[in-house]
């Protein structure tokens, strides 16, 4: 195994692509979700990714070997996303702009406003992923919505750190290393972000773990949600939400917690005559729905995508994306009416 890894090594540093695709190709899909924790961006991390490959290929030479490859890709790629974050700006909060539709006063405005949806078939391979003994969160837990959006909240360098620590249990010494940075930064870093998360727990903190990938309580919630939606009952989807329930529709900074104020909030849409169709899909190992506006000729235009995360038989959260958001989960810009 290891002559053949260092053959690989070998061909690809004289120029041969197809070694290097060999060397690189089985981290691609865990490296491009570490990306995304990072960034909590589909697309940013997509550009990240590619960046890391570029800049791998060409320090290929630099490589020597006292890491593993893997933890070398994942030092590029922890540097490509730091790099990100501190220069470009990220996505601005936008306005709202539906017309015909006053929402109600929003419980808060959100920080976080650069969120992106993560597709579930992108996360096959990618989360399975060897662990360090240190790592303290279970991979599917760390992909959520709620854990990616925690973590925007935090600095770049405690975003790094807990991510590689906590997430991926890589040792306190070689994530120094990836860091160019002392053991005792990354102890002080983590201790920080540790703290920092735990004082920002998302809305959900406590409830009801959700129920299991198309078990039949997760069956009948998604068939609820889909038929009160695209029904425009409003009793009927407030009946599936927790009192507690958290709505968000990034890049909209507008927030809002309770079933009262989200009831309100959908209701508005539905009084306006809208009424959609729903096309189930997942993201960030929820269940996820691409929203279509029905027009009055029947086509059906998308409007942006659903999250919602579940809590025991109720739903505790939804997250509306823009329509951009359609084309990472293979869902069209558009639908014929139905026939």
């Amino acid at each position: 195994m290891e002559s053949s890894r260092a053959d690989l090594i070998s061909r690809a540093r004289a120029g041969d692509d197809d070694a290097f695709q060999a060397l690189t190709e089985p981290h691609r899909r865990e490296l491009q979700v570490h990306c995304y924790r990072m960034l909590g961006s589909f697309q940013d991390a997509e550009d990240a990714l590619q960046d890391t490959v570029v800049a791998a290929w060409r320090g290929l030479s630099g490589f020597d070997g006292r890491a593993s490859l893997r933890t070398w890709l994942y030092r590029i790629a922890t540097n490509r996303c730091l790099s990100t974050l501190r220069s470009a700006a990220r996505r601005p909060a936008t306005a709202w702009d539906i017309p015909g539709v006053e929402p109600p006063e929003p419980t808060r405005l959100g920080e976080v406003v650069w969120l992106e949806p993560y597709p579930d078939t992108l996360l096959d391979g990618a989360i399975q992923v060897p662990l360090g003994p240190e790592a303290r969160y279970e991979q599917t837990e760390s992909i959520s919505l709620a854990f990616v959006t925690a973590l925007q909240a935090l600095p770049p360098r405690q975003l790094a750190v807990l991510i590689l620590r906590d997430v991926l249990g890589f040792p306190a010494s070689e994530v120094a290393g990836m860091l160019d940075t002392t053991l005792d930064s990354v102890k002080s870093a983590l201790k920080r972000a540790r703290a920092t998360l735990q004082r920002n727990q998302p809305p959900s903190a406590g409830h009801e773990p959700p129920p299991a990938t198309a078990s039949p309580t997760e069956n009948a919630i998604v068939a609820g949600f889909v038929h009160a939606w695209e029904t425009a009952d409003v009793d009927a989807l407030v009946a599936l939400l927790t009192d507690d329930v958290f709505m968000s529709m990034p890049p909209l900074p507008l927030e809002y917690q309770g079933r009262d104020v989200v009831g309100r909030f959908c209701g508005a849409i539905f009084d306006a005559g809208r009424r959609f169709a729903l096309v189930p899909t997942r993201a960030n190992g929820q269940p996820a729905f691409g929203a279509y506006l029905i027009a009055p000729n029947g086509v059906r235009h998308g409007t942006g995508l659903y999250v919602v995360t579940l809590a025991g038989d109720r739903i505790s959260a939804m997250t509306r994306f823009e329509n951009s958001m359609l084309s990472p989960f293979g869902l069209p810009r558009s639908l014929p009416p139905q026939a």
